[in-house]
């Protein structure tokens, strides 16, 4: 199945030297010929919001189909430090953007200063001389967490949407807001995103917009549409999930959350231990810090945004601490095929690949010219191919038991290198490249 050919259909795939070489309605013979009878065969995916970089994080992405997996909304402080602290041991393809937070942590001097203060013009050029070093270095673009940083004002960020602009590069961001009152509401960051892309030519992908829009999701989506519609590049993804999870401490759970997000401390779960908080425990643990999962997410939301068309898919998965994390970092793009596709027929299967694969890769094959040859099957593309069987393909990991693999995909290749084979992974093999713009 290749979302870019339409192709549906039994046939052969020859792959040598990492790329695929032939598809054909006649049998091949090669090497190694692997009987996949009854499965589907699609290109492997691509998820653009990965913060588990790590190696255990890795190979459960593998057991989910995941080939390549990038570091898009949080980003790096030192593009080159950390694409060569990633070189030995990767399982899958990786890579990363320059942090604008970062950066502001930087050019105010500390990452305390970072997060409230505003920046001057001097800060401010400090900031964008050290992104466009990064970009130049060869970071994917800029990544933003604006509400984390509430000290980011408007202008500030529209000067770094000039910067990407002027060096081609798109700008994957975290929203100042994520509630549902005025002002301050999805809506409101939702306007800013796609002002600055009007008035500066960049692209601008909005991270998880079921978390960041909550209720809101269908007018968010609708304005993205309607831009894109009249020219602009603006897109955005979705994890399949009715919880988000982020640290206590973040300025997101500043004074007036709750009636923010229509929320309250019941739907907080401290995850190391799984318990749900009250009034008390969760001052104690903002005092303490922490990872949390907040179940704030309407379901009716995320089924709109799987079902719109041009919204990806992107498993926003955390470092697992102690095997403990948010279950997406382990079943995202299994969950996706095996709940929402097969067992309640939110969109089709073909849909849903394309959104896993071909429309991440041209998001960012602009700037990016590797994506270029993947996200496909097509001869001359990279050979990262998953092969799942549609009936049985599923996610196990649970918000209980969050580092549980996938099960119902059997084969994962990583140019051209199998990284799970007959449902196990392949422990011995790091075939993952970095991906990165030329520098």
């Amino acid at each position: 199945m290749d979302p870019e050919s339409g192709l549906d259909a039994i046939r052969d795939v020859g792959v040598r030297d990492g790329r695929i070489v032939v598809i054909s309605e006649a049998e091949l013979d090669g090497e190694t010929v692997v009987d996949v009878s009854g499965l589907v065969v699609a290109p492997g995916f691509i998820d653009l919001h990965a913060h588990g970089q790590d190696l255990f994080s890795s190979r459960l992405q593998a057991r989910d189909g995941v080939t390549t997996a990038l570091e898009l909304e949080g980003g790096a402080g030192d593009i080159e430090e950390w694409y060569a602290s990633r070189e030995d041991n990767r399982t899958i393809h990786y890579g990363a953007t320059a942090s604008h937070g970062r950066a502001r942590a930087h050019a105010l001097g500390s990452q305390t200063a970072a997060i409230r203060e505003p920046a001057g013009l001097e800060h401010l050029a400090i900031m964008e001389n050290r992104l466009r070093d990064e970009l130049r270095k060869g970071a994917l673009g800029i990544g933003y967490g604006i509400q984390y940083t509430p000290g980011a004002r408007r202008e500030e960020i529209f000067r770094l949407f000039e910067l990407a602009a002027e060096e081609g590069v798109t700008n994957f961001v975290h929203i100042r807001y994520a509630g549902m009152v005025e002002p301050g509401s999805g809506i409101e960051a939702v306007h800013e995103m796609i002002a600055n892309a009007a008035a500066t030519g960049a692209g601008v992908h909005i991270v998880h917009v079921g978390s960041s829009g909550l209720r809101q999701v269908p007018a968010i989506l609708d304005m993205i549409e309607g831009a894109r519609s009249r020219g602009l590049d603006v897109s955005t993804e979705v994890y399949p999930y009715t919880a988000a999870s982020t640290g206590i401490r973040a300025a997101i759970f500043d004074p007036g959350w709750r009636e923010r997000m229509g929320a309250d401390y019941g739907d907080i779960e401290w995850v190391a231990t799984g318990e749900r908080l009250d009034s008390l425990g969760f001052h104690e643990r903002r005092e303490e810090g922490g990872i949390i999962i907040a179940h704030i997410i309407p379901r009716e939301m995320v089924v709109i945004a799987l079902a719109h068309p041009g919204v990806m898919v992107a498993s926003d998965g955390v470092p697992f601490v102690n095997g403990r994390a948010h279950p997406r970092g382990a079943g995202t793009f299994a969950r996706v095929l095996g709940r929402y596709v097969r067992e309640q027929n939110v969109l089709s299967l073909m849909d849903a690949l394309a959104k896993m694969t071909l429309l991440p890769a041209r998001r960012l094959e602009g700037a990016v010219p590797q994506m270029r040859n993947k996200g496909r099957i097509r001869v001359g593309a990279d050979a990262d191919i998953t092969v799942f069987d549609p009936e049985t393909v599923i996610d196990n990991a649970t918000f209980a038991e969050p580092a549980h693999p996938s099960s119902g995909i059997p084969h994962v290749l990583v140019a051209g290198t199998f990284v799970v084979r007959d449902g196990t992974l392949v422990t011995d093999v790091f075939p993952g490249q970095a991906i990165r713009r030329p520098h």
